[in-house]
């Protein structure tokens, strides 16, 4: 699953629209995998995260993920407000 989601990542360097996306493992759970992404304000919302998932890359990770998958879960949504590191500080 890493390795598929690693393979993502590099597509999603293609997108300029996803400004961030990094894979992590849990250090306390063996199979546990989180993705980490930051898409631009154009891609900022709900509509445009399931835009996203039409994308052809999107469809390609989920089609070769989709059997190695046994709970997915959208843990957080974050309302980002500010911060060092950030292009815009509102």
């Amino acid at each position: 699953m890493v390795d598929i989601l690693l393979n993502a990542s590099r597509s999603m360097e293609k997108l300029e629209e996803c400004e961030v996306y990094v894979v992590s493992v849990s250090d306390e759970e063996a199979n546990v995998v989180y993705v980490y992404e930051v898409w631009s304000e154009v891609w900022s919302n709900e509509t445009s995260h399931k835009a996203s998932l039409n994308l052809a890359v999107t469809q390609t990770l989920i089609q070769k993920a989709k059997p190695l998958l046994e709970n997915v879960e959208r843990v957080n949504t974050l309302q980002t407000k500010g911060g060092k590191g950030l292009l815009i500080n509102k």
